[in-house]
């Protein structure tokens, strides 16, 4: 027989982060779980409101099968005696729970052995998951969890029912840890707007149905797709077009039982205020929905939201039909205050220069032993200038950079940064521009922040990115200077993170920078400048090109680049003066070897310069020699696959030299079937042959193969597919 299993954590209001985790881990560990108790079922399903977790599983069987198994015991020798079981046999069978006399002899590779036949019946299930179920819940994690009352038991909110059904029988749990204890019953809660008082439920299959009727959309899914689709329809109806980013409306969807989409309407003095900052007091302090201005071109320095928003926003509520006038005027309450609020910051903030906030950024310390916000400015504006040198860019965006440079950090003491942090950045450039700088240099102060992470965007104008790279560079050469590293998991400053952003500018600006020089210059600088660090200008160097060779590898992974392919343009076979001194030469390069296998064409060129390298390992030609007839010997050819692999090198050669790695990949295509023939054609040579010399100038070809080939990649690191 089978029947719906059903279990609820009736909580507190949760966190809408912890809802989500929580269910993924419930949905794993009770499919592990029961598959490990060898309990048929059908599909385990998870539900989650801000009062309840909930695991549903399908056709759960009433009882474990029966397991019969074999066990193997000692050998025979040990365990009889003239036939007779002895105390190994004995002790044996005793721990299988059989009579000796069951015990069975079967040969094995390590000779006869015992084996007994052991039979273990079927639990009941109600019984397995007595025992489950608490664990279950104690297996949970997440942040801040807390106890409450006297009891020991930990959770993220407070437990207070347990429902736990097979079928319509109440499977009976008790949580002792709990204060006050909570004993599972058949009782659930309704919406708390529909009265707070248990629910009873007659069996696992209507409880779906008995609390939408209270309700409580249990589904999460369906809760979703209510608010989506509601947020569309209203949004549409107001001719905006909603700003409702995936982790707002995840967080929407935990916050509700019953959702209902209302519209508010935002005061007309305040469209008076830059964009950014009511969409941050909506989305990030209110969970509110704004809606912009469809068609609208994304501009980050746009001074006022008149054109940008429109003067209504949604909101997700969760209380009755006929209370949603009063619950729009009270959002709008307090949206209106904290938009007030805004309204004084930014009013403090215009009555202050640009110039002057810098100033003042010599009272706020940045690190211990890296002086002020004003110190660490200053020392980004002179990396802005070193980048900007090596670069080459033209003057108008030299000047642009070095002037957002100057700035870039101006709006952190500003009053409307200090009440948001989300806005730095942002609102320095806007302050820039109102107060007459180049569009260029506000901009890029606000791009000077990208990328944040994974995903974001990078900076669109070369003055924005330049400056980016300045203050990624600075927080390295600074933190590693101070003897500072990223550890494991530990990573307190990002500096992985700024070291992918190193990485993910340079290429989406498709910049060539010698990122090994540019470093070996400023850790003299930072020597320097650091006394009391005592600095080894040289071991900072080498950790901080060991950290960018690293960075290089994960964006190549991030970015969904094969793992060979990764370890054959930056593994540890290149060095890294090769990988740093144009790290925008790995990606074309991988770009490259990606396109040859999406073609077909790579696994016949690898396997040929494979082949090649392996024997000319037997060799010792250096591996910077690219010119064949530097080293090959023509006169010595015996054969015509001798004098056509040689014709091929000689066509190669300028393409390796010059690095012109999409005519080298077309030649080494083109190619492969002159190598193909030196190995395997009908002219086909033995390379190990008893003249030295003539050995040597096969081996010769082939390390020079190897030597063009791997101006590409390190083809040894590549695998067949």
């Amino acid at each position: 027989m089978t029947a719906t299993f059903l279990l609820e954590i009736g909580t507190e209001e949760l966190p809408a982060d912890f809802v989500r985790q929580a269910l993924d881990q419930l949905q794993q560990r009770v499919s592990r779980d029961l598959r490990e108790a060898r309990l048929g079922h059908g599909a385990v399903s998870v539900f989650g409101t801000p009062r309840r977790l909930v695991v549903s599983v399908a056709d759960l069987e009433d009882r474990q099968p029966d397991l019969e198994e074999d066990r193997k015991g000692p050998p025979v020798a040990q365990a009889f005696k003239d036939g007779i079981p002895g105390p190994a046999a004995i002790g044996f069978a005793k721990r299988c729970g059989v009579d000796p006399s069951a015990l069975e002899q079967r040969d094995t590779p390590k000779g006869p052995c015992v084996f007994a036949t052991v039979l273990t019946p079927g639990q009941d299930c109600v019984d397995l998951l007595q025992g489950l179920i608490p664990q279950w819940i104690d297996a949970l994690q997440g942040r801040r969890f807390m106890r409450w009352g006297t009891g020991a038991q930990r959770f993220s909110r407070p437990i207070r029912w347990l429902l736990a059904l097979k079928g319509s029988e109440v499977i009976p749990v008790v949580l002792g840890g709990a204060d006050p204890e909570v004993r599972s019953d058949r009782f659930s809660r309704a919406h708390r707007l529909h009265g707070d008082e248990p629910l009873s439920i007659a069996s696992a299959e209507q409880f779906g149905e008995t609390l939408a009727a209270a309700g409580v959309v249990v589904d999460r899914a369906e809760r979703a797709k209510r608010i989506r689709t509601s947020l569309d329809q209203s949004a549409q109806a107001a001719n905006g077009t909603p700003d409702c980013p995936e982790s707002l409306f995840e967080e929407l969807v935990d916050l509700v039982e019953d959702p209902r989409i209302l519209e508010g309407t935002i005061a007309e003095r305040f469209l008076q205020l830059p964009p950014e900052v009511i969409s941050t007091v909506m989305q990030a302090h209110q969970r509110y929905v704004p809606l912009q201005v469809p068609g609208l071109e994304a501009d980050p320095l746009r001074l006022t939201a008149e054109a940008v928003l429109r003067p209504q926003f949604l909101l997700v509520g969760n209380g009755l039909a006929p209370a949603s006038s009063l619950i729009v005027r009270g959002n709008e309450r307090v949206l209106g205050a904290r938009l007030a609020d805004a309204e004084f910051f930014l009013d403090v903030d215009r009555r202050q220069s640009s110039e002057s906030r810098r100033e003042a950024l010599d009272r706020v310390t940045f690190a211990e032993g890296l002086g002020s916000l004003l110190d660490r400015s200053e020392r980004i504006e002179r990396l802005t200038g070193l980048l900007l040198k090596q670069l080459g860019l033209d003057q108008s965006v030299v000047d642009a950079a070095q002037r957002a440079a100057h700035f870039c950090k101006n709006d952190l003491v500003s009053q409307m940064v200090g009440e948001f942090p989300e806005l730095q950045g942002l609102m320095g450039g806007k302050y820039l521009l109102e107060e007459g700088e180049p569009r260029d240099v506000a901009l890029a102060v606000v791009e000077h922040y990208l990328p944040r992470g994974a995903g974001d965007a990078l900076p669109a104008t070369p003055a924005g990115a330049v400056v980016a790279l300045a203050e990624r560079l600075e927080l390295l050469l600074s933190i590693f200077a101070k003897g500072e590293r990223p550890t494991g998991s530990s990573d307190p400053y990002a500096l992985r993170r700024a070291g992918n952003g190193v990485v993910q500018i340079l290429w989406g600006m498709a910049w060539r920078l010698d990122l090994m020089a540019f470093l070996s210059n400023a850790v003299e600088e930072w020597a320097a400048l650091f006394p009391a660090f005592a600095v080894d200008a040289s071991q900072l160097h080498n950790d901080l090109c060991q950290l960018m060779r690293q960075r290089i590898v994960s964006q190549l992974e991030d970015d969904g680049f094969a793992p060979d392919l990764v370890q054959a343009v930056a593994g540890d076979a290149v060095s890294s003066q090769r990988l740093l001194s144009d790290p925008l030469d790995v990606k074309q390069r991988i770009q490259l070897l990606r396109d040859l296998r999406d073609s077909g064409q790579l696994d016949a060129v690898q396997a040929v310069v494979q082949r090649a390298a392996k024997l000319a390992e037997k060799g010792d030609l250096a591996r910077d020699q690219l010119v064949a007839g530097d080293v090959v010997e023509p006169e010595r050819f015996e054969s015509a696959s001798e004098k056509d692999l040689f014709a091929a090198l000689e066509q190669l050669q300028p393409l390796a030299q010059q690095r012109s790695y999409q005519a080298l990949a077309d030649a080494l295509v083109a190619a492969t079937p002159a190598l193909q023939a030196f190995f395997d054609g009908d002219t086909s040579v033995m390379v190990m042959v008893d003249d030295a010399a003539l050995r040597l100038n096969r081996l010769n070809l082939l390390a020079v193969l190897r030597n063009q080939a791997s101006v590409l990649a390190e083809f040894e690191s590549i695998q067949s597919k």
